[in-house]
């Protein structure tokens, strides 16, 4: 842990203003006193951005520049809303109110309804799948569980990017969703809710911003006094704002810019819900006099761990790559990402487990050590692999494999063709146990081949493969094994996995892990198929699949371990392949995919002037200089020119060092001066280390200044490519 991210349980309240500025690295300071106009923090993963704009609330309360009861920041999750209210209050800035859109909507809507409509708020609905069941009986539509869920989303992604009914189908060919069911259906389906929440005098969570939008658009009084209560506003993960978020925002904010906001595009990987980086990057079209700061230093991740992530990100295509952020790590180095392959799944997960075992025995608390994955169904073989190493885990974001209700479902289908399958017309012909199995499923809805496209019904499915996987393997282990047997065997392991944890092991999604950070971090199944993910076919979406590992990747503070397996199951065929994402990144492999050319750089602040427009002035931050081997902050200035410590080994062209120092004595004896004054020894080392191609190159040299550029850039570069230089030039 680091300051830059983390504070003592119980820290003492900042004396002053200016103490609560103590600590902030330059970027997070300019952050903190970048308190007028609109302000974009570009903010990279593990760089203290919730650090940088809980202390930029706080020095403006703390100045008496921001009342706090006048600034409303808002963030996506009740945690995040917590820690943000926590900090601030640590940080003597405790009236400020932090909430999600949703609770801030919501307070606003109670508060203005009588005024606004008349009578009391109608109730809101936790759970809006039982309506849309019956919204579903109404139409005559049978829809199992998955479909209601799926169903459900859609309507959810229907009104959060503000599409009526009518216009749904054309709404989703154009986003390039994969509808559940077909889209006049879904239509004709959500047309029926609204009608049913209509008559019942109810409203579900997308209606309190849909309401709110509404009373604030056609009630100006009401409009103006918000805007009068609420006068400053923060926007956390802003690159996962719906169409319908920032039309409230922009009902908050009414003629002012009193904005900050704070994302990164690269970690946008939620646009299924209607989430998009758009309002991020457009934030200067939108606010031509912004202020933009890039936080770029990672205080999270060890250099090795920042490496690969960076890597990751220079293969990406699309918008969000041009604005892609390059992280420095602020940590020391750290063990080298452990690539893994193995023969299948079961060893993959049982490798992880050995691993896990194994750290935990040399002191790392397995608090600390997190498996991520890219579908909540592949959870069972590694909680079953843990489980046989008699290693602690958790689950996170998803029911526990055996609780899970089409498993639970399942495993009495199973009970029950084990006491009367002599009676089940289904086990009729069949003989084994896996075809036994396979048959008793195939009635809770398992196929031979996967469905189309992914959500609920795509998760029910893996749940009860996994089950039929479960089948084959307890076949071939015990020869003769019945039914019977196998329900028993699943039995003993719901058991052993309920058993209550403390401290354990984390289990989750790549979606779920969104947000947290482990010492440990173990990326699996990163295979074709999986990673990206088979449904996953336009460009947009096999990036938001790399944005996805890339998440997962910064996810790790030192240990990283990135595995895959060549086949499903024991014995079978091995035409996997590791995820394309790691072509040229993981030993032995080649770069298959063309670099970005965009995006990248360093950190540093770009001012805005004026509100209104006006032109732009970048100040690049000086960021430490890291050794380019070791990874190593330097301090000494002969070792910053050189980029890398004295001790580490130098790839230097001898050859081109001496024709430098020869051409170097000649322009110091026509000039006069002593030879250091042309260029250092250390300078001239840099040169014949780094061989640069053009004078981009060669002024990114510590040392060759914008004069010597000029003066000796074309000498220095006709060396480097070989050429002899003249001696009878002019001397400036």
């Amino acid at each position: 842990m680091t300051a830059a991210t983390h504070s003592t349980l119980f820290p003492q309240v900042p004396d002053t203003a200016d103490a609560v500025l103590d600590g902030l690295d330059p970027e997070q300071r300019e952050v903190a006193t970048a308190l007028h106009g609109p302000v974009c923090v570009l903010a990279g993963a593990g760089t203290g951005k919730t650090r940088a704009i809980t202390h930029r609330i706080a020095y403006g309360v703390r100045a008496g520049i921001l009342q706090p009861s006048t600034v409303l920041a808002v963030t996506f999750t009740n945690r995040a809303a917590g820690e943000m209210r926590g900090r601030l209050r640590q940080l003597g800035a405790g009236g400020v109110q932090a909430r999600t859109f949703h609770s801030a909507a919501l307070r606003q809507l109670q508060y203005f309804w009588p005024k606004a409509v008349g009578g009391s708020l109608p109730r809101l609905v936790d759970r809006k799948i039982q309506l849309v069941a019956d919204a579903a009986a109404a139409c005559r539509i049978r829809l199992d569980r998955g479909e209601l869920r799926d169903v459900t989303a859609e309507i959810e992604w229907s009104k959060v990017t503000q599409t009526i009914p009518a216009d749904y189908a054309a709404a989703a060919a154009k986003a390039g969703r994969d509808a559940p069911r077909n889209p006049a259906e879904i239509a004709q389906l959500y047309g029926a809710y609204e009608d049913l929440k209509r008559d019942r005098a109810v409203i579900d969570f997308e209606d309190v911003l849909l309401l709110t939008v509404a009373i604030l658009q056609d009630r100006h009084d009401i409009a103006e006094q918000v805007r009068s209560q609420y006068q400053h506003f923060v926007v956390d993960e802003y690159q996962d704002v719906s169409p319908l978020q920032q039309r409230l925002l922009d009902l908050w904010l009414g003629e002012r810019d009193s904005l900050c906001v704070v994302g990164d595009a690269s970690q946008t990987i939620y646009s299924f819900t209607g989430a998009t980086p758009d309002h991020l990057l457009d934030f200067r079209i939108r606010h031509p006099g912004a202020t933009v700061v890039k936080l770029v230093r990672d205080y999270r991740s060890s250099p090795q761990v920042v490496h690969l992530a960076n890597g990751l990100l220079a293969q990406a295509r699309g918008r969000a790559a041009e604005h892609r952020l390059e992280l420095i790590s602020q940590r020391s180095a750290g063990p080298e990402p452990v690539y893994a392959e193995y023969t299948d799944e079961p060893a993959e997960a049982e490798g992880a487990a050995r691993r896990i075992r194994d750290l935990i025995a040399s002191g790392v608390p397995a608090g600390e050590i997190a498996i991520l994955f890219r579908t909540n169904s592949q959870s069972e073989l590694y909680e079953q692999a843990l489980a046989d190493a008699g290693v602690p885990y958790q689950l996170r974001g998803a029911e526990r494999f055996f609780d899970r209700p089409e498993v639970r479902k399942a495993g009495a289908a199973l009970r029950a063709a084990a006491r009367f399958g002599g009676n089940d017309s289904l086990l009729d012909d069949v003989i084994d146990l896996p075809s036994q199995v396979r048959a008793v499923l195939s009635g809770e809805g398992w196929t031979n081949q996967p469905p189309a496209g992914s959500g609920a019904v795509r998760e029910r499915w893996e749940s009860l493969a996994a089950l039929v996987h479960l089948a084959h393997d307890f076949a071939a282990a015990k020869q003769g094994a019945t039914l019977g047997d196998l329900v028993a065997e699943l039995d003993e392991r719901a058991s052993a996995q309920h058993a209550p944890t403390v401290q354990g092991v984390t289990l989750a999604s790549l979606h779920s892990a969104k947000g947290l950070e482990w010492d440990v971090v173990f990326l699996v199944a990163v295979a074709e198929g999986m990673m990206p993910i088979t449904y996953a076919k336009t460009d947009e979406q096999i990036e938001e699949e790399r944005r996805l590992l890339y998440v997962g990747v910064t996810r790790a503070r030192e240990h990283l371990g990135v595995s895959w397996a060549l086949s499903r199951s024991p014995g079978g065929r091995p035409n996997r392949r590791p995820s394309r994402f790691l072509d040229g990144l993981r030993p032995g492999s080649v770069m298959t995919a063309g670099r970005s050319s965009g995006g990248g750089g360093p950190g540093g602040i770009e001012r805005g002037i004026g509100s209104s427009g006006g032109t732009v002035v970048r100040r690049s931050v000086r960021t430490p200089a890291r050794c380019r081997v070791c990874g190593r902050t330097l301090t000494d200035a002969g070792e910053m020119k050189l980029m890398r410590c004295e001790d580490c080994p130098s790839d230097m062209d001898e050859g081109l060092y001496e024709r430098l120092r020869e051409w170097r004595a000649v322009q110091a004896q026509r000039s006069g001066q002593p030879a250091f004054c042309v260029f250092t020894d250390k300078t001239l080392m840099a040169i014949a280390e780094t061989v640069p191609d053009d004078e981009g190159e060669l002024a990114r040299i510590p040392g060759v200044g914008v004069r010597k550029l000029n003066r000796f850039g074309t000498d220095v570069l006709a060396i480097c490519a070989g050429q002899d230089v003249g001696g009878d030039e002019e001397d400036d």
